[in-house]
């Protein structure tokens, strides 16, 4: 596909906008609830990840945070809260994770590892703070040392996915730790959704660790095979814009 027209990008991130809050809602309303507070399970991520890859990181950042809103609108109506943490989250997440980083292969994949090495590290401290039941913490890292071993494994095959790995986990880290710090800040001022107000910072860090964890297997499965036939079928044109 070639050099893209304003229109068709706009096409574009109105296409993904709709697919993320339709499927958004749709695992809200009938196969999943929200688990911890506010803050959902939200496997849908792998859309705008795929849209990020295949036609452009704007593309998929913006698709995700006019997404996101909708989805907000539908499910809980507050535009104040949505607008201050999962706009901008959905937004920086999606556009890192489609940045094409051309490095080595060893190079590409350090972010990954580290983002990964990260997180492992807030479970600890969160089962040792008592914020994180041991349980659930056994959980979060069951799920990060499977998302790695996607990785490892997808790379043994396909070694052009590792720069998206690393993207991937880098941004939705990011995205989710904004996430967790204003929904907390959100609690200080206005009542949050679920009735709760003036919750301790520490929160913060749980929900952090919820939506990465509940998020990256999500990614890192879902979205390279995707992404992979859009480009075979001559339907990506982000490698060419970039």
């Amino acid at each position: 596909m070639r050099a893209t027209s304003i229109a068709l990008k706009i096409a574009l991130i109105a296409m993904c906008a709709a697919l993320y809050a339709v499927l958004g809602y749709a695992t809200y309303l009938g196969l999943f609830t929200p688990i911890i507070g506010v803050v959902r399970f939200w496997p849908p991520v792998f859309v705008p990840a795929v849209f990020s890859v295949a036609f452009g990181p704007m593309i998929g950042g913006l698709g995700a945070a006019i997404g996101i809103f909708i989805s907000d609108m539908l499910i809980h109506g507050n535009a104040l809260l949505s607008l201050i943490a999962g706009v901008p989250a959905n937004f920086l997440c999606f556009f890192i994770s489609g940045l094409k980083v051309k490095r080595k292969i060893v190079h590409s994949i350090v972010p990954f590892l580290g983002t990964n090495l990260v997180v492992v590290s807030l479970c600890i401290i969160g089962s040792s703070l008592n914020t994180v039941p041991w349980s659930l913490s056994m959980i979060y890292i069951g799920a990060t040392i499977f998302s790695l071993a996607i990785a490892l494994a997808s790379l043994i095959k396909v070694r052009k996915w590792a720069w998206f790995y690393g993207m991937a986990s880098l941004g939705l880290l990011i995205g989710a730790s904004w996430i967790g710090i204003t929904v907390w800040l959100f609690s200080q001022f206005f009542v949050l959704p679920t009735g709760e107000q003036y919750l301790p910072f520490i929160v913060s860090l749980a929900w952090m660790l919820w939506v990465y964890c509940t998020e990256i297997p999500f990614l890192l499965l879902i979205a390279p095979p995707i992404a992979e036939a859009l480009e075979r079928a001559g339907l990506s044109f982000a490698k060419e814009e970039s």
